[in-house]
């Protein structure tokens, strides 16, 4: 039996819905919002937008589909299936979030504020997931698939990291460190620096 595919919505909570949580009322957040030179209505509006986008994203998902939503902070936790296809909407960070969880699911990229974020990785209009989704799962449509470069780090200990941007490894502080740093050809240079900076293609467009 074949699974009908699973579309997973991936979004992090806006910052007036943090504000709210730290401050309790709306009210609240906009006296905390004034105190550092900002307005409420700006807040409000980046909330509309991401909500809408939410809304237009789940309602273009078909009926016969399955369907998943995960906020940015339980990522590490929910469990994402081969047949899923990816949704982000947000900024292109909340992409690199994802994609350490994935293991080769397509990511759609969804920009809620075009006019503000430029959106390197979330590049489409949330109004086109309808098509994009149409296109994922023909088996005859003509689709673009862009391929990303991940970095991985592994320590003496077993643990694993994973991350689509780049990894640091240094001591948290930034403390200057002594280090050596050997390449597969077995050449290898002494460095001290307050650590190093690991990066992939996709990274450098930050």
């Amino acid at each position: 039996m074949t699974l009908t595919p699973r579309a997973v919505l991936v979004y992090r909570r806006t910052e007036l819905d943090e504000l709210i949580a730290r401050h309790g009322t709306r009210q609240q957040a906009a006296f905390f919002l004034e105190t550092r030179g900002r307005s409420l209505d700006e807040v409000e509006a980046r909330h509309t937008a991401q909500t809408t986008a939410l809304t237009t994203a789940s309602s273009a998902i078909p009926l016969d589909w399955r369907r998943g939503q995960v906020e940015r902070a339980d990522l590490s936790r929910f469990v994402f299936a081969p047949e899923d296809i990816v949704m982000v909407v947000g900024q292109d960070g909340l992409v690199a979030n994802a994609a350490k969880h994935l293991d080769g699911q397509p990511v759609i990229g969804l920009n809620p504020e075009p006019k503000r974020n430029p959106g390197v990785l979330v590049r489409h209009d949330p109004r086109a997931i309808a098509a994009l989704l149409a296109t994922a799962v023909s088996p005859h449509a003509e689709r673009h698939v862009e391929l990303c470069t991940m970095v991985e780090a592994r320590t003496d200990d077993g643990q694993t990291l994973r991350a689509l941007n780049e990894i640091y490894v240094g001591h948290p502080s930034h403390q200057s460190a002594r280090y050596t740093i050997t390449a597969p050809d077995g050449r290898s240079e002494r460095h001290s620096s307050s650590g190093v900076l690991i990066g992939t293609g996709t990274g450098s467009t930050g």
